[in-house]
């Protein structure tokens, strides 16, 4: 069954033992979820039921359903938790993963979290905070299994035997120097197959590079796709160990990548709750409606110069939308690819001429393509040639503006430091609008109307 229809389906029996009243099935219902499906059902209910049914979580999965949620989210639930609730459920997470939460809690309760921690972990706690957000260094555990290259198994696995448990998604341990220099990995595997005679020497795999500690959060979730890792080592410039990262921090990267490509391209934050009060969404959508509604009197302001034409010919008033409309469309596939390139690191000055090249070809041929089949559906629909080929015509060319526009403008963003996935969408429809309207309307006059 798809994650979709899961979630549809433990919504809807959620929603039903909350409507009758029923809290035991609810109780039973939410407890037998992953803390991650906590948070996703969350997300998915109106504040009333959210606040009912996180009553309901068993406060020892109230951390993990915190990480779990969004910032909107997470500050409502917060709100509903007293301190020492609020302590306790936070006291036991992973050392990156309350680096996330930390930031969101009250003062008074950062102050206790960290009166509650032993010296070790704060000062682990406060050495991830003083990497900037998003960074490796935010994102790493600095609990890490080490071990020094110049024993033997045996002595590996009776230290491993005296620790007692391992960190989540443990696949190697980390083999460093005396100064702590990060030597290579072995992995759990060679461990158990060798003999406890074997020198962790000759068992060291030193092909996996390290991850800076200031490498951004996407160069981290391309390395680890590109490499298929399920943990990777983290260093400093001088090569000291610091933690590590693991699959499940960069499946969440991965994951909150695609929500801000597909919610930035409408100018909305992944972050924002479905059920925010009506204010806060409206303000946070006027924003960028208001930008919009600019960039649409250009558009408009385009048509509005050609009014005579318009008048004289009113089949145009019918067409011209069609040309528009292509052109947006078009432009917006071309974006898609830019924006998903721009944020795996495939995109750069070094090809971007290229890519443009390439889209100006790709665009001409569906626009010569498209051009025909239009020409000859107007000329049979008005029964006018010349007004078949101005729209064929102009098609090609919108079509090739939005290629132009549907490559330069993310880079443009992105040149200039601005979020390429949040705004470009705006701008490229402004500009296939008024071409479209333009090399119409223009080609009209000229030719039909002269």
């Amino acid at each position: 069954m798809k994650a979709g229809s899961e979630t549809a389906r433990q919504l809807r029996l959620l929603s039903d033992a909350l409507d009758s009243g029923r809290l035991g099935p609810v109780r039973r219902l939410v407890n037998t979820l992953a803390p991650a499906e906590i948070g996703n059902l969350l997300e998915s209910l109106p504040p009333g039921k959210r606040e009912v049914v996180w009553g309901l979580v068993d406060a020892e999965d109230d951390g993990e359903v915190l990480v779990h949620v969004g910032d909107e989210v997470r500050e409502s639930l917060l709100a509903d938790m007293d301190p020492d609730e609020i302590i306790a459920a936070v006291e036991d997470l992973d050392i990156d993963d309350l680096a996330d939460l930390v930031e969101d809690l009250p003062d008074t309760v950062i102050d206790e979290v960290l009166k509650s921690m032993d010296r070790e972990n704060r000062e682990r706690l406060e050495q991830v905070l003083s990497y900037p957000e998003d960074s490796a260094g935010r994102l790493m555990n600095p609990d890490v299994v080490t071990v020094r290259a110049d024993v033997n198994v045996d002595v590996v696995l009776r230290y491993l035997r005296l620790r007692g448990e391992l960190p989540d998604h443990t696949d190697h341990l980390f083999v460093v120097s005396r100064r702590h220099q990060y030597l290579g990995r072995v992995s759990l595997a060679s461990l158990v197959t060798h003999e406890d005679t074997t020198p962790i020497n000759r068992l060291i795999d030193d092909e996996q590079p390290a991850i800076d500690v200031g490498d951004g959060a996407q160069e981290v979730a391309r390395q680890f796709t590109d490499h298929d890792w399920i943990s990777a080592p983290v260093v400093d410039d001088n090569n000291i160990l610091l933690g590590r990262i693991t699959i499940d921090d960069v499946v969440d990267i991965i994951r909150e990548q695609a929500e801000h490509q597909a919610l930035g391209a409408a100018g909305l934050d992944e972050d924002e709750d479905m059920f925010s009060p009506v204010w806060r969404a409206m303000r946070r959508r006027l924003i960028w409606l208001t930008i919009n509604l600019g960039t649409a009197f250009l558009a408009a302001s385009v048509v509005g110069r050609f009014e005579d034409t318009i008048e004289k010919l009113v089949a145009l008033a019918v067409l011209m939308p069609i040309v528009a409309g292509m052109g947006g469309n078009a432009g917006t596939q071309v974006l898609a690819l830019m924006v998903r390139g721009l944020a795996l690191g495939q995109v750069g000055a070094s090809n971007a001429r290229v890519l443009l090249w390439k889209e100006l070809r790709v665009a001409g041929l569906i626009g010569i393509t498209l051009g025909v089949v239009l020409g000859l559906i107007v000329w049979a629909w008005f029964g006018d040639p010349q007004l078949s080929l101005v729209i064929a015509t102009a098609l090609t060319i919108n079509l090739l503006s939005a290629a132009t526009a549907g490559v330069l403008i993310p880079l443009t963003l992105k040149r200039l430091g601005f979020d390429p996935a949040l705004a470009s969408s705006i701008f490229l429809t402004t500009v296939t609008d008024v071409m479209g309207f333009f090399t119409f309307l223009g080609l009209a006059t000229i030719f039909l109307l002269s």
